[in-house]
This record gives C-alpha cells, structure tokens and sequence, in this order.
C-alpha cells in the first residue's frame, strides 16, 4: 500500500512530463477508465498535481498510480467522495495531521465492519432460500412451495 517512506536517496525529480505514463496506460493498469482518472482529478482526489507534455497530454508516475488504487478500494467499500476529497487533502497537507487521517480511517473501518455484517445476516437469508429449493427438488415437491395467487391480485 501506499505509505511515504525515509528516503535514503533522493527520488527522481517528477519534472521529466515527457515520462511516465499515458492515461490510457494509468487506466489499464489501476483497473479504472479513463473517465475515472479525469473525475477523480477534478474532484480533488488525487493527492499530486497529474504530470502534463508540452503537449497537454497527462503522465501519470508510479505514486499517482499508488494513490488511485488507494482511492478506488475506498470508494469500493463505501467511502463517500466528500470524505476521500478530505483524506486526499489531508494526505497533500503532508505531516501534523495524521490524527486526523487515523480517526478518519477508523470511522470507514466501522462502516464497513457494519457493512460486513448486514451483508452476513443477508446471505444467511439467501443460504436459506437456497436449501429450501434444493431439499424441496430432491424432494420432488417443489410445486408445493409458496407462491402468490395470481387470482387473488387480479381481484
């Protein structure tokens, strides 16, 4: 994951725009469209200014690639935008606020732990359904299972 790490030599200046990566590239290898990549830059939550050519094009460098991953699996556990905009600015701000990112990262964990758990009393629902077919097709009678009548709701 991602994580700002000492350095013990300097890291290669993101000046170069000509390197890097297409976006069409950045795209591909995040799992995400095109589309995505521009939204989730104009919705301020990228945590670094997106490399540009001479020509206009974006390049995206490992660290932008890092952080989409990062964007996308929170968004996929019901992050809402708002908050990963104010994690992204948090993460940009650089050090003193990193109690504020925890606190932030506990209160999704919770979310999702609470998430976890409807999903669970859910499938237990279905689990259910799925066995009463099967016992009742082994059986034989599934015609016996409950249906709405048709006639009564046409009344």
């Amino acid at each position: 994951m991602l994580e700002v790490k000492p350095q013990t030599a300097p890291e290669p200046a993101r000046s170069d725009s000509q390197s890097g990566l297409s976006i069409a590239e950045a795209a591909r290898r995040t799992g995400v469209s095109v589309h995505t990549l521009r939204y989730y830059e104009r919705a301020g939550l990228v945590v670094t200014t997106i490399d540009r050519t001479d020509g206009g094009w974006r390049r995206y460098h490992q660290l932008d690639l890092d952080w989409i991953v990062v964007c996308t699996k929170l968004r996929a556990t019901g992050m809402p935008i708002k908050a990963i905009r104010r994690y992204a600015q948090l993460v940009s701000a650089g050090h003193g606020n990193e109690q504020e990112r925890l606190a932030l990262m506990e209160a999704h964990r919770a979310d999702v732990i609470a998430k976890l758990a409807e999903i669970q009393e859910n499938l237990k629902v279905i689990d259910h359904k799925i066995d009463v077919y099967r016992g009742r097709l082994a059986a034989g009678d599934a015609d016996q299972l409950w249906a709405p009548n048709r006639q009564a709701a046409a009344r």
